[in-house]
């Protein structure tokens, strides 16, 4: 492992405790620590043909995706008084595939887990099971303040170097425009096995999308529950307004050790729309327009 990092690209970004420094694996940058953990998921984890994998970048409705799925499918086992979802970050209620490697003693016949892992760095296995994967994403100006303003940001840079380092792709599993490229041609190609949703259009008209996604990874409503309003409550116990306001999700003590950020409010920033034309300046605006049509023009993928 060693000498496959001494051979990658890295580029040090200024941190709000110091350095961090973020290496170029297989087209996308990270930390050496979540890069040693897509490695070695590639070289172990096996899919089954039951898993649903959630897919994004960090900050594009991650969580909002998480909770939206864990209330679908556990939604017999638990109503919105008694759901886990109270107590307990969204994040910890579903595994982590880069740290789900030994699952031969593992008999749960849960399906969810979630991955920020890029569609052409998955493990193998993964494309072999023909498993569901569902993937979320986001107006790439929105992302950029998202993730740069948060307690995950460049705190102790100003927000236009933070900006200018996410436009070259050095972020999170950036390139971010690469990484919404890699599943939406996959998503073309399979469309029986990965559904690409739009974090604008959940929030648009949630019940629809929340219906669809419920039918996808194959927990679908019943007439007699779409007409006593679970779609309705579970879009209720999910919304930012909602998780925001618990005290596990106000906590500045954060227990889930599979993170850089060290306080829960991080996940829930404000979840609001054109929130980036408070930080962007014009040449801003215009520098990360051009950038888009200059990455994606020939694909046939819009990013509105």
């Amino acid at each position: 492992m060693e000498e496959t990092f001494k051979t990658l690209p890295k580029h040090t970004l200024n941190w709000s405790k110091g350095k961090l420094t973020f290496y170029k694996y297989e087209g996308f940058w990270s930390i050496k620590k979540y890069l040693e953990e897509v490695i070695l998921a590639q070289q172990s984890f096996k899919a089954r043909p039951t898993d649903v994998l959630l897919c994004s970048c960090p900050k594009t409705g991650t969580t909002w995706l998480k909770a939206l799925a864990f209330a679908i499918v556990t939604r017999d086992k638990f109503n919105e008084s008694t759901t886990p979802l109270l107590t307990t970050l969204p994040h910890d209620c579903l595994p982590i595939l880069e740290k789900t490697l030994d699952r031969i003693e593992d008999n749960s016949c849960f399906p969810l887990m979630s991955t920020h892992i890029p569609y052409t760095s998955l493990p193998e296995s993964v494309l072999s099971s023909n498993c569901k994967i569902v993937y979320i994403y986001r107006n790439v100006k929105d992302v950029i303040v998202s993730q740069e303003i948060s307690k995950l940001a460049i705190e102790d840079a100003p927000f236009e170097e933070a900006f200018d380092e996410f436009c070259q792709g050095v972020s999170f599993y950036g390139p971010y425009w690469d990484h919404i490229l890699g599943y939406w041609k996959a998503s073309l190609e399979r469309p029986d096995t990965i559904l690409f949703l739009k974090y604008e259009d959940l929030k648009m008209d949630p019940v629809s999308n929340v219906k669809r996604l419920a039918e996808f990874i194959g927990y679908p409503f019943s007439i007699q529950e779409t007409n006593a309003g679970v779609v309705e409550k579970i879009i209720q116990l999910c919304s930012f307004e909602n998780l925001s306001k618990l005290e596990v999700n106000k906590s500045e003590n954060l227990p889930a050790k599979d993170f850089v950020v060290e306080n829960q409010f991080f996940f829930f920033r404000k979840a609001k729309d054109g929130d980036w034309e408070n930080y962007f300046t014009d040449d801003m605006k215009e520098k990360v327009d051009k950038l888009i049509d200059q990455e994606l023009s020939s694909t046939g993928l819009v990013l509105k």
